[in-house]
């Protein structure tokens, strides 16, 4: 699979990643073999960085993760991990929490490095605290030879330049803002990050089922009007023989400037169809009329996090 380099870490990514949230069972029940199928799957069709965090699953995810990879030479894959966030309210940033999360998360994982960690949707909690306490923490691990590299994750495009402005970080990851109806994050952050040398990933090019042929679920927090663009260019999309899933895929990874693409399924099939799907040229005249159909909605999303920091 073709790979880009992550900002100035020297990291080689594959454009697209293995999100392994689902392994935790955060949209539906996954058996065991679900499991590890997906990452077999994954590290087949060349989706060598993984992506996952204590939250999903509180906990399953990363120790599925090492299940699965337990026989696998640790040069075959790349694992970004988080910490932070540990439920859905329930969020600890603190130096100490640092230390422990990133030796549960080795134990877990059954590794002795992690190649990324990253501060969990820090957009949760007052981001002072990320700056001065618990970066410094990651900094620490990362001495101590158990972290390669740190940064943070979040939805707002504020917080990147809250965070870049007063410290460095080697990475940043935004999620569900650079799809077919949402480009906000390559246009008002990428160029900034670029500038600083940070390496940039985004997750979410199906933007949490919006832009897929599935059910759209009733936690999807995107106004009416955008669930029904999405419906319209789904329907498009399968009226030329095609699929608005795979679309938006091949778009997300187009871009030069995101080193990788973070999808995630605890279904091997949709694995398979991903690696296809990015091998394909994409459908040009397609992809303007269903950029068309979104071109009312564009950009718009919802909050996330503490007002302040939106």
């Amino acid at each position: 699979m073709q790979t880009r380099t992550l900002g100035a870490t020297g990291l080689e990514l594959p454009i697209l990643s293995f999100g392994a949230s689902s392994l935790g069972q955060e949209f539906r029940r996954v058996t065991v073999e679900e499991a590890l199928a997906s990452v077999r799957v994954a590290l087949e069709a060349g989706l060598r960085l993984i992506d996952t965090s204590p939250f999903y699953g509180r906990g399953m995810s990363e120790v599925l993760l090492g299940l699965a990879l337990r026989d696998v030479p640790r040069d075959d894959y790349l694992l970004c991990t988080k910490l932070g966030r540990y439920d859905l309210a329930h969020f600890d940033f603190s130096a100490k929490r640092v230390a422990e999360s990133v030796d549960v998360s080795l134990h877990r994982l059954g590794t002795d490095h992690l190649d990324i960690v990253l501060c969990h949707d820090i957009e949760f909690v007052p981001m002072q605290q990320i700056v001065d306490e618990t970066l410094p923490a990651l900094r620490a691990a990362q001495q101590a030879g158990k972290v390669r590299y740190v940064g943070f994750s979040g939805y707002p495009q504020k917080i990147f330049r809250f965070i870049c402005e007063q410290t460095e970080v080697d990475c940043v990851l935004n999620y569900n803002q650079y799809t077919l109806q949402n480009t906000r994050f390559a246009e008002e952050t990428i160029p900034y990050l670029q500038a600083r040398g940070i390496g940039v990933m985004h997750a979410g090019p199906f933007s949490a089922r919006l832009l897929t042929d599935a059910p759209l679920p009733a936690w999807l927090k995107e106004p009416e009007p955008v669930k029904a663009a999405a419906r319209q260019a789904a329907d498009l999309c399968r009226e030329r023989g095609s699929s608005i899933a795979k679309l938006a895929l091949q778009f997300a990874v187009a871009n030069q400037a995101i080193a990788t693409t973070i999808a995630g399924s605890a279904n091997p099939d949709n694995i398979n169809n991903w690696s296809k799907w990015i091998a394909e040229p994409i459908d040009e005249e397609l992809l303007g009329d269903v950029r068309a159909i979104f071109a009312a909605v564009k950009n718009i999303g919802h909050a996330e996090g503490l007002p302040e920091n939106n």
